[in-house]
Order: C-alpha cells, then structure tokens, then sequence
C-alpha cells in the first residue's frame, strides 16, 4: 500500500496545454498540484507542428470558423460547444501572446506588425496562428514560463498515475484523488483533492504507426472508464495523411500547413491525385485526404505517396518549416530538391472522456480537457489546428468553474487509498511482446478502412492479451509499462466496440459494411458507459 498521502485542492493529470491552461487559473484559489509521467514538457501539445485556429483577422469571420467546424465534423459536432470554441478562441490566443508566445509574425507597408496566418484542410480562410512549425512547443514554453513564480503549484514529474479513487458520498460516487506510482522509488502513493483534472493527451500509441510521442497511451480514458465515468465517440480516430515514411523517421509528423503553403500530393511516379477525391485537393478534410493516399498506395501497389515542395520558393519553405526541413535533411532528404515520403499515421483521438461545456465529467469531482475529453467539439473528424484551440478554451472553462465548485470550497478530503499489490517479478519481455501484439492487432485491423470481421476479430485479439496483462498486473510489483499494457487493451476495445457499434460510414470510421452515411438512424454520439453502449 502507498506510505505517502498528499493533499491538495486542484489536481492535475498531465502537463500539455489542457493541464497548464486550468492551472495558472485555478492556482489563485488553492492548492494546485501537476502529475506528469515523464517530465513536464512531455505531451501530445508539445509535437503539435501546424498551428492554433482562431478568428485573428478583419477578413474572418466566427460564423466562418463555425461552419467548417461543422463540416469536418460530419454531423454530429456539439454545435453549442463550437460556438463557445469559436467565440472563447481569440481570447485564449491573445492571452497567450499577453504571456510572451511569439508566434508568426509579418511587418505590412505601413509597418505595423500582424500574426501572420496560415490556412490548412477545411478551413475557409487563412486564420492558423503558427510558430513556424512549432507551435504546441511555443504554447508550452509561455504557458510553464508564465507559470514560473506563481503561488501554490506544483510539479511532481515521472508519477505514473495508476487508478481514480473514487469515493460514494450521499448516495453518488465522487473521485477524490488518485493512485500513482512513484517511477523512481516503485512506491504508490495516494493524492487526495477537491478536483481532479484529466488533461492526459490522447492513444496514438495503440497503434503501430503514430505521429504521437511515447506517453499517449491512452491511460485518462482507461482509467475514467474503469471508474464508470461516460466515453463518448471513440470510433473516430483521426489519421494524419502525412507522417515521414523513413526507417529512422518514426513519428514524425510533416504538418498539414504543409499542403496549406502549397504541397502536393503525388503519387511515386510523380501524378497528382487528389483533384479526383474532393473539389480542395490536397486541402481536403484529413479524413479525405487519408483514405485517398490509403487507396492510391493500395491501387498501386506502393509503399507511401511524396509530397512536393520543389516547387516552391526555397528560402521560404526554410524559413516556413525550420523543424521539417532540418529533421528531413538529417535523414538525407532535401526538400527543396526532393519530395517526401510519407504515410497516413494515427494522429488524434475525436473521442474521450464525455463532458459538459465545462469540462464535469458524469462523475462528481472529475474534469477532463484537451484530447482525452470528449466535448462535443471535434463530432466524426477534427477540423485542422482546433485541438490547441480546443485544450484552451475548455481548459479555461473547466478552471472557472471548478474554483467556484462547493466542494472546492467546502468540501472534505476522502481517506479512499490506494489498493494493494503484489510482489512478483515483471516480466517485461512478455509486456514488450504484448504491446506490440496490441499494435500490430490496431494497425491491421482496426485502421482507415475497417469491416465487421476484421473488427470482431481485433476485438478477440485484444481481450486475450488484456487477460493476460491484468494477471501480470495482478502477480507482480507496480510497473508503469505493464500499466500502460492494461490501458492500451481497454482503450483499443472501446475503440473497436465502437466502431462495431455504428452500422455507417461517418468522418473519420469508414466501414466497407455500412460504405454510406445514415442520418436517420445514426446521426448522434455514440456512448460506453461500463460496458452499456449506445
């Protein structure tokens, strides 16, 4: 059992934008504590090339911004969640550049200074605010900059959060903390709060190819499940059409506004596509443009597609894309003289955790923001550059609200611990072997195209190797890899379960079952609570 129980009033699971964003607020009014598995600069929002998108300009308009949100989102977005999204935006950007964010910027005639900005898939106008290609890094440099000599936070890094504690208080279950695991010591240790916030990123990882760092593994999702909170949409899980293909190139993304400054799509023999799959070309929704280079490659027999850049001004793409261009050149491609290769990878999780406008989950005491919520926002296929966005806003929302809780202020801390285990050795061959099996499983089987036995049969796969990691998980001592095997099954099974659950093809789950679009039938969330779906 944990020796250690520590005591706050906000705590905080995760250090991406989400997580830091709800910090700096709800700091001011009480103890605020921040739990990262690695250290803090680690997260989903860190690797986020393309940009944040936001109605920053005279020529944009929020009506704009809200109907291609919509349109990405294939029918079923929260259109009272895009509005506030689209309305809330511009402010959470300014307070960013107001914390020293220095994004993109162009002098005009006049000499007055404006945000210089891009346009990408979906979008009707140029409005992605951008730091080259390196804008999530820039969010979270201000942000934790900011946060430097503020009051009442703290950051504990390489704390493996293993389980909500989840207590019954006046006939309703509460979460009153969490269990996690001290990676440096191999102690559990109990956290007790008023508020607990999931801000843990996204499940790239579940997959074999990822544009995702190492810690999205899914566990928020996991572990609000397994605690009985609603999760929502987790059938739609977005491809990025464009992750360098190279042997030494794993997880690397080459941003969207790559095509947004003129990148096309080839075939390997040179041929551009995509004019044949949708009227914007390589500017399509992502969901598009993944299934086209999926079907060009399958038709052809190839491995990956190139996009060109060859084309364009070379200072400018040098400049335009500093991180693309030198990660590229290292691995022998110079993208001013030759394509790059890339591949469809998994990219971004539309689904999660199920929340209100802001951020309260179905449990009492649990928040959830950034990509591990569901807020109605994203629908079947994310609009490009609205996930930073996202995390701001309803990371902001979720802050107001939660610092004027009742149980903020009132409320009692619960004597809920941390669960026993045991003392057997781990086998960590065998959890290695296994993840790979979970990989290997999604990627085959559960990837842009998908069909009902290929999805039962994944569902099979995955519940055996679950079975599995929760025996080794109930034999031996606490390890964060063989916790991140457990929640690499549940998340992958709701992944499944969901996509056997919708009977069409909507955004980002095409099934050659159900090849069209049912509005009549299927034009709402799909919802897993326990092992209830509807």
């Amino acid at each position: 059992m944990g020796n250690t129980s520590v005591d706050v009033d906000f705590l905080i699971i995760g250090s991406g934008v989400a997580g830091l964003t709800y910090a700096r607020i709800v700091a001011k009014y009480g103890s605020t504590l921040i739990l990262t598995k690695k250290n803090r600069a680690e997260s989903n929002s860190n690797y986020a090339q393309g940009g944040i998108a936001g109605v920053m300009s005279d020529e944009d308009d929020t009506r704009l911004h809200f109907m291609d949100t919509l349109t990405a989102g294939a029918g079923i977005c929260h259109e009272d969640a895009v509005d506030l999204l689209v309305k809330e935006g511009p402010d959470r950007i300014r307070e960013l550049v107001s914390l020293g964010a220095r994004f993109s910027t162009f002098t005009d005639e006049d000499g007055q200074e404006h945000l210089a900005l891009g346009r990408e898939g979906g979008h009707s106008r140029n409005r992605i605010v951008h730091a080259v290609d390196r804008t999530g890094y820039e969010c979270e440099r201000a942000l934790l900059l900011s946060m430097k000599n503020l009051p009442n936070i703290e950051f504990y890094e390489n704390y493996y959060v293993v389980n909500l504690l989840i207590s019954r208080r006046n006939g309703e279950d509460r979460c009153v903390g969490v269990c996690a695991l001290n990676t440096e010591t191999g102690q559990l240790e109990t956290f007790r709060a008023k508020a607990v916030l999931l801000a843990t990123g996204g499940c790239g990882r579940i997959y074999q190819h990822t544009t995702n760092p190492a810690v999205a593994t899914g566990d928020g999702v996991s572990m609000a499940w397994r605690a009985g909170a609603a999760i929502s949409n987790m059938e739609f899980i977005q491809f990025h059409p464009t992750c360098l293909y190279h042997p030494r190139g794993e997880s690397f993304l080459i941003s969207e506004a790559v095509r947004g400054e003129g990148g096309i799509l080839r075939a390997m023999d040179g041929a551009e596509f995509m004019d044949k799959y949708h009227p914007l070309g390589a500017l399509a929704p992502r969901d598009i443009v993944a299934r086209a280079i999926h079907a060009e490659r399958t038709r052809r027999g190839d491995a990956c597609v190139q996009l060109d850049v060859t084309h364009l001004n070379k200072e400018y793409v040098r400049r335009r894309f500093p991180t693309i261009f030198k990660h590229c050149l290292e691995l022998g491609i110079n993208i001013n003289r030759q394509p790059i290769p890339v591949v469809p990878a998994a990219h971004y999780m539309c689904g999660g955790v199920r929340t209100d406008l802001n951020g309260q989950t179905s449990i009492p005491g649990l928040f959830a923001a950034g990509e591990v919520a569901c807020t109605g926002v994203h629908g079947a296929n994310r609009l490009a550059s609205n996930s930073l966005l996202e995390a701001m806003v309803y990371g902001h929302r979720a802050a107001e609200f939660a610092k004027n809780s009742p149980e903020v202020k009132t409320g009692v801390l619960s004597d809920t611990p941390c669960a026993e285990h045991a003392e057997g050795p781990v086998a960590m061959e065998d959890v290695y072997t296994l993840r790979l099996r979970i990989q290997s499983t999604m990627n085959d089987l559960v990837g842009i195209l998908r069909n009902d036995n290929e999805l039962l049969l994944a569902e099979d796969k995955i519940g055996q190797i679950r079975s599995i990691a929760r025996h080794m998980m109930q034999e031996s001592l606490p390890h964060p890899d063989l916790y991140e095997l457990v929640n690499m099954c549940d998340v992958s099974l709701l992944v499944i379960r969901s996509a056997l659950h919708r009977k069409e093809s909507r955004g980002l789950h095409f099934t050659t079952d159900y090849p069209g679009t049912d509005d009549i039938r299927w034009k709402h969330d799909t919802v897993i609570i326990n092992d209830s779906i509807q």
